[in-house]
């Protein structure tokens, strides 16, 4: 599948949003001294090849120019490029690392990215990049200072290695077979079915060019593509056991050996014939071929067009004691009519799939109209149960305002009972000492009296006794203490 024709779901092609220049000549060297509009970026730029697309259908080719990161330019989290984008190249993402282990990994981030793209970067056989375009330039700076030079994990020593990216030019494809195009391709996520809209969510294009929402494809926890299965993380090569070729293998699936098929020397026949062991995997494909019943094993195989799963062709007479489909299952006929086929499978699918939608649709707006009226009905039958209630309800608040008020009053009346009791407590105290000094005032002028009444006495006795007599002595010594 093209990239024009795989990525027609967001209505424009990925190729597009991270192209700057206007028109490319394919095939051609690009000179990146004066692509940038400042001869001080070109000094501190460093290109990149990459490619994108499955090597067996297309393959595009272009190059990344990214800021350098290197000894001697390097930017730290307070020293960015002045004439930065919005858009981020992240270089060396291990290739185990699958498109949901990423998108976990940039984590709060994924609400600001309107597109990322997966590609291969020429010289990182294990490893893939990532482009990576931002809604702000606020949201792309926040994402370098926070991921740049920091581990995809804590079990791993892989660092993620962010570099800004000044320019990405397509300089051409590659059509390995032919792709089909259909007409009737929806802009539509191939999980979910909804629009493609980087507006609403984040897009991003895997390795084959096939894009999907950022939230539907975080799902899918393999390596491969959910439309055409092509995995990212390739397996190593391998040989022929005999004469070390590396085309057109196949390999036992009881043993393991790896030999070469009849359009070389044909080592992986005679291993059955001398092991009798039928079952061979062809390593290109992953089809398995039985020799005993002369056919593959699948219903389903992968079609080399598009990459998808189409029924494989009956068994043609001609290839009897061959491996492979024969030439003319491979011939323009048959290519063009399985096409037909297929593309006719599809628009019913399609057709049929949007009849259904459209009748769930209907169906559950039904529903929710059906809901939509009982609560309607339900809420006014509760309005007119409530207006009883509501009256019951004012007339206890005024009786809890009522009671509230008696309470309080209940309280003042309380406290000012305790404050008359302690003045009558103060008054008669004060009393009880007054009376008390009254009565030792009244005892010591009754026992004065006492005193004076008995000098008035003495005084009496003294003018009576005239005659002479001499009074004691004790009588006289007493005078002084009775006047006061």
């Amino acid at each position: 599948m093209s990239p024009s024709s795989s990525t027609a779901h967001t209505g424009a092609s990925p190729i597009e949003a991270f192209r700057s220049p206007p028109s490319i000549i394919p095939g051609e060297p690009i000179d990146f001294a004066y692509s940038s509009s400042s001869s001080s970026i070109s000094n501190i730029t460093q290109a990149f090849p990459f490619s994108s697309g499955n090597p067996r259908i297309e393959e595009t080719r272009g190059i990344m120019l990214l800021y350098r990161d290197d000894d001697v330019v390097s930017f730290s989290p307070s020293d960015l490029p002045v004439e930065r984008k919005p858009l981020v190249c992240v270089l060396g993402v291990p290739n185990h690392m699958t498109y949901a282990d990423f998108c976990r990994f940039c984590g709060s981030f994924i609400q600001h990215i309107l597109e990322m793209r997966i590609v291969r970067t020429d010289g990182m056989e294990d490893r893939y990049s990532v482009l990576i375009r931002f809604d702000s330039q606020d949201s792309t700076d926040h994402f370098y200072k926070h991921f740049n030079r920091s581990r995809f994990s804590s079990l791993e020593v892989e660092v993620c290695r962010i570099l800004f990216t000044v320019d990405v030019q397509y300089t051409g494809s590659i059509e390995h077979a032919q792709a089909p195009c259909s007409s009737t391709e929806q802009p539509s996520c191939p999980v979910c079915l909804e629009r493609l809209d980087q507006d609403m969510s984040g897009i991003l294009t895997t390795i084959c060019n096939h894009s999907f929402h950022c939230s539907c494809i975080s799902k899918w926890t393999d390596t491969s593509c959910p439309v055409c299965r092509y995995c990212q993380q390739q397996p190593e090569k391998s040989n022929c056991f005999i004469c070390q070729t590396s085309e057109n293998l196949w390999m036992c699936i009881i043993c393991g050996f790896v030999g070469c098929g009849r359009y070389k020397e044909g080592h992986a026949i005679k291993h059955w014939k001398e092991t009798q062991h039928c079952y061979s995997l062809e390593v290109e494909t992953q089809r398995v071929w039985d020799y005993a019943g002369d056919n593959y094993v699948h219903r389903l195989i992968q079609s080399k067009t598009d990459g998808k799963l189409v029924e494989l062709n009956s068994h043609c007479r001609n290839a009897i004691g061959f491996k492979g489909n024969c030439e003319c299952v491979d011939s323009g006929f048959s290519e063009a009519l399985l096409n037909s086929r297929v593309e006719a499978i599809v628009n019913e699918y399609n057709e049929l799939l949007a009849t259904q939608l459209e009748n769930q649709k209907m169906y559950f707006e039904s529903l929710l109209q059906d809901v939509k009226e009982g609560t309607e009905r339900e809420i006014s039958k509760a309005v007119e149960k409530a207006v009883p209630v509501k009256k019951m309800q004012d007339k206890l608040d005024r009786c809890v305002k009522e009671k509230k008020f008696l309470d309080d009053l209940n309280d003042n009346l309380l406290k000012n009972r305790d404050v008359w009791k302690a003045k009558i407590l103060e008054v008669e105290e004060r009393e009880r000492k007054a009376s008390k000094l009254k009565e030792d005032k009244i005892s010591n002028l009754e026992e004065q009296l006492r005193n004076l009444m008995l000098y008035l006495e003495t005084g009496d006795t003294v003018e009576s006794s005239n005659d002479g007599t001499v009074l004691p002595e004790s009588i006289n010594s007493s005078q002084p203490s009775i006047i006061k």
